[in-house]
């Protein structure tokens, strides 16, 4: 199992995961010069494991290795050990999984592990606002204050920057990923316009093109395709952009409370990304992820789709007394949507004109089961 790409922070998670697996699971940190001796001789020390689970961190450090782990994990099954062998894990693991897609096609499953859910929050006494002005990394979350949370994740931005991103693409200029990032995050949610940010950054479309591709692939950013099959209505093309982690994005507009981020314009910007990403977050690969806007201006925050075919529509309001806007009946209309939602901050659910008012951590559950 190999989990990916956003990984930062995840510590915490592969040493429970050691520790509750199996007794006696092995942790491996890849960057620890002590830990990588042990792979002096990957082949042999990684046998004497089984039957134990081996969690391996920072994968990207060791290239190669997913072809040894094709030797060993296959003599394993044959002796009976069929699943669990290994966690693989990277905070940057593009890398990795190309090279395990390759090595590893039938012994690996994908999880791309988001950050925590609303829904997890919730269940841990966190309150939703906390969450969305902090953002889902554990060390964020339960920082002991609003400073302490601001200042690691501005400490992360920086480790993206000058640590991550250079691994990848050495060639791009941590300065300008930066301004293109922040760009970014003022327009969360907002119509991919390359042209647009080429002409702020001093670079060719294509170039922003590659440059967001790569904030997509770390796990930073997510661009929602426009859904636009057999809906017989001129319809934008371009996708979305949204910030995936909402204390990243608050972090790069240097918001470091709640009350600054209610008084910021981005509010509500902000508000529908990180619905956005709870609910994608929530269904997993069950659905596939859209938005949908008409050239009239009629849409739909985000369409969920199964099998081709759209099954859940979703408006979200930072109010909590939201109204269903005319526009977004008709885009869910258009699409033919049988379920439909709005989403607000607030815990009151009802029926308004064909469409369900409902909470961010209501819906997550439900989508979830």
């Amino acid at each position: 199992m190999l989990l990916g790409p956003r990984q930062v922070g995840k510590t915490t998670l592969a040493r429970a995961v050691a520790d509750g697996w199996s007794e006696g699971s092995v942790y491996l940190d890849l960057e620890r010069p002590t830990d990588l001796r042990r792979l002096t001789d990957a082949d042999a020390y990684l046998r004497r494991l089984a039957p134990r689970l081996g969690v391996l961190d920072e994968m990207q450090r060791v290239p190669g290795l997913t072809e040894v782990l094709r030797g060993v994990i296959d003599d394993n099954r044959r002796g009976g050990f069929r699943h669990g062998q290994f966690l693989l894990l990277g905070s940057a693991t593009l890398d990795v999984m190309s090279s395990s897609s390759e090595s590893l096609a039938g012994r690996v499953s994908f999880i791309d592990l988001g950050g925590i859910n609303v829904d997890e929050a919730g269940a841990a006494g966190i309150d939703e606002d906390v969450l969305w002005t902090r953002g889902g990394f554990p060390d964020s979350l339960t920082a002991a204050d609003d400073d302490a949370s601001f200042r690691w994740r501005q400490d992360l931005v920086r480790s993206y920057l000058e640590r991550e991103v250079p691994m990848f693409a050495p060639r791009i200029p941590a300065t300008t990923l930066r301004r293109l990032w922040t760009m970014l995050a003022h327009s969360t949610g907002g119509l991919f316009n390359a042209s647009r940010l080429a002409q702020g950054l001093g670079v060719s479309s294509p170039t922003v093109t590659r440059y967001v591709d790569l904030l997509a692939d770390l796990g930073l950013v997510r661009r929602l395709p426009s859904w636009h099959a057999n809906t017989g209505k001129r319809v934008t093309r371009s996708p979305k952009v949204h910030v995936r982690d909402s204390g990243l994005l608050h972090a790069l507009l240097d918001i470091d409370t709640l009350d600054t981020l209610l008084g910021h314009p981005v509010a509500g910007l902000s508000y529908e990304s990180f619905v956005v990403e709870c609910l994608v977050n929530a269904v997993g690969d069950r659905y596939q992820p859209y938005h949908y806007r008409t050239a009239r201006g009629d849409e739909i925050d985000l369409v969920l789709t199964r099998a081709g075919r759209p099954e859940v529509a979703v408006e979200v309001k930072r109010s909590t007394a939201p109204t269903v806007s005319s526009g977004f009946h008709r885009a869910a209309n258009d699409v033919d949507a049988p379920y439909r939602y709005v989403v607000h901050p607030g815990v009151d659910e009802y029926e308004a004109h064909g469409a369900t008012v409902v909470g961010l951590r209501r819906l997550v559950e439900r989508l979830r089961a």
